[in-house]
């Protein structure tokens, strides 16, 4: 019985391994159950015991590929909760820069084919997730921006920060990958380089918009009523 169960939990585990491999080269729609299951090794009809379907495989591998992700590259980049705001945030940079740049990052790929040909079938799983990463993210921004910044400040900043680390990131995975071509653009080899510049932009950026919640709610305080 014991020897059964390790069996059946090592070909769940190959098929969300091979799950994550074939829908981040070919996306949900041109992946299929059989290469799937070739590649992990796994009867045809495996994907039905233990998942269910493909559409509850797609999700489950996403989810997979995104909790090894976090293993290998921890959310908090090595600073302790303690640290100042602007640590905070240069770890949180740093591991989010380098879980995208990493070459073996699956969900990266899977939640980009998923946004340019999309199914819907990850939306819940995604939600559920990604919003605690981005409240981490939002704390230190948060701190940055002062006690009387606004919610909307607060989420604009840290939505600039994700998209920076968005672009390097795929960039960089262009350089482990060699994506080359005349028109390619070019591609970032110094990913702990490009963490510190983006650290560097983002809290200047911040330091202008500190103040600005406080000078706007005095400004309508001082506005004539009507």
């Amino acid at each position: 019985m014991v020897a059964k169960r390790k069996r059946s939990a090592e070909t769940q585990l190959g098929l969300l391994e091979a799950a994550g491999m074939v829908f981040a080269e070919k996306g949900y729609r041109d992946a299929t159950v059989e290469e799937i299951c070739r590649q992990a090794h796994a009867n045809i009809a495996a994907v039905n015991y233990h998942f269910g379907s493909k559409e509850k495989l797609y999700a489950a591998a996403w989810r997979h590929s995104f909790a090894e992700s976090l293993r290998s590259h921890p959310p908090d980049g090595g600073v302790d909760e303690s640290a100042p705001p602007e640590a905070r945030l240069r770890g949180a940079v740093t591991a989010l820069l380098h879980r995208i740049a990493d070459e073996d990052n699956r969900e990266f790929p899977i939640a980009m084919r998923e946004r340019t040909n999309p199914t819907g079938l990850l939306n819940e799983v995604m939600r559920k997730d990604l919003q605690p990463q981005f409240m981490r993210l939002e704390k230190p921004v948060r701190e940055l921006l002062g006690p009387v910044a606004m919610e909307q400040q607060v989420r604009f900043c840290t939505m600039s920060i994700i998209s920076q680390c968005l672009d390097g990131g795929m960039l960089s995975r262009a350089s482990a990958e060699k994506w080359r071509g005349k028109d390619a653009p070019p591609a970032i080899e110094d990913v702990d380089a490009f963490a510190a510049h983006v650290l560097r932009f983002s809290v200047a950026g911040i330091a202008a918009f500190r103040g600005e919640g406080k000078k706007e709610t005095r400004t309508r305080s001082h506005a004539p009523r009507k």
